[in-house]
């Protein structure tokens, strides 16, 4: 019988409050952003650009302090300067334009739960990438993506959508744009650091939605609320948010984090019930339990 160490146990539990935190500061960023999209009037491109322009700012100057070395050395060779820009745009960008686009025609709940079936679009690409059909457990997690989409969307009614066309159709582009984000980076990531790339793809993407985003050209209401949650969703959930998962990753193993990483869309459902009182139903709870079930079966894979 295997005996851990106290401090092998600390070193874990760490592990776990970091993931977990991460996760939850996550998905009540959803929330801040559906309050101030849906209740303050804030413009989808405007919180995405400025949020994007903000939150790379402060990693890069996070990534200087940690690391003190040349940000632009990323740049020094054409390949990687051509793929942090492709990371940037269909990344980062296409990801964070997606989950708010989502969350504007329905809710937080519904936009992070339909980002969450980002590990099937992973899957089928890379059945179709090497030419293999896909396991029997990944064809399961498949089936229960595709019901618990099912079920979210028409509650068990074919004649009607539980949610808007427009919000199924970004919901389903940001998990493609999720998956994208999870998969292309890897090779950037390993040989460079965590917070240089994701630093440079958020403040490039935003650069680049610039010409739409209007970053000067603010409408909405702003006031004490809206304010406080616009700097919650730039500081807690982005980079405090990503800076828990990375800690997280030095003390437990990639897997489990992404087990822990299913608290972002828990913690969305409930905040959006409590402080927002969305309803959620059987349907929604079935539906979002099978999504979920895919992120753990898939994560216990080697």
């Amino acid at each position: 019988m295997t005996t851990i160490s106290p401090a092998s146990a600390g070193m874990r539990r760490r592990g776990i409050c970091l993931a977990l935190t991460g996760a939850i500061l996550w998905g009540g960023s959803g929330v801040a952003g559906q309050y101030i999209l849906q209740d303050c009037a804030f413009q989808t491109e405007w919180l995405v650009g400025v949020r994007m322009l903000l939150s790379g700012l402060l990693l890069l100057v996070i990534d200087i302090t940690l690391y003190r070395q040349n940000i632009f050395s990323l740049f020094g060779e054409k390949r990687d300067a051509i793929e942090v820009l492709a990371f940037a745009v269909f990344g980062m960008l296409a990801v964070q334009y997606t989950y708010f686009a989502t969350i504007k025609y329905s809710n937080a709940a519904t936009g992070t739960i339909l980002q969450y079936l980002m590990p099937i679009v992973i899957v089928c690409y890379t059945a179709l990438r090497t030419r293999k059909l896909p396991r029997p457990v990944e064809l399961l997690c498949v089936f229960l993506a595709v019901a618990g989409t099912f079920l979210l969307v028409t509650h068990g009614n074919l004649s009607a959508l539980a949610i808007s066309p427009e919000a199924l159709f970004w919901g389903l582009l940001s998990a493609l744009a999720a998956a994208f984000y999870t998969v292309q980076p890897k090779r950037l990531i390993r040989k460079w650091r965590p917070t240089l790339v994701t630093g440079w793809g958020m403040f490039l993407g935003g650069l680049l939605f610039i010409p739409i985003s209007h970053p000067l050209a603010f409408t909405g209401v702003w006031n004490e609320t809206s304010a406080l949650l616009f700097a919650y969703i730039i500081v807690f959930g982005t980079v405090i948010a990503f800076g828990c998962y990375l800690g997280s990753l030095q003390y437990i193993q990639p897997g489990e984090t992404s087990i822990l990483g299913s608290a972002e869309p828990l913690s969305a459902i409930l905040l959006s019930v409590s402080f927002l009182h969305i309803a959620f139903g059987l349907f929604d709870l079935i539906g979002t339990v099978f999504i979920l079930a895919t992120v753990f079966i898939l994560a216990r894979q080697k």
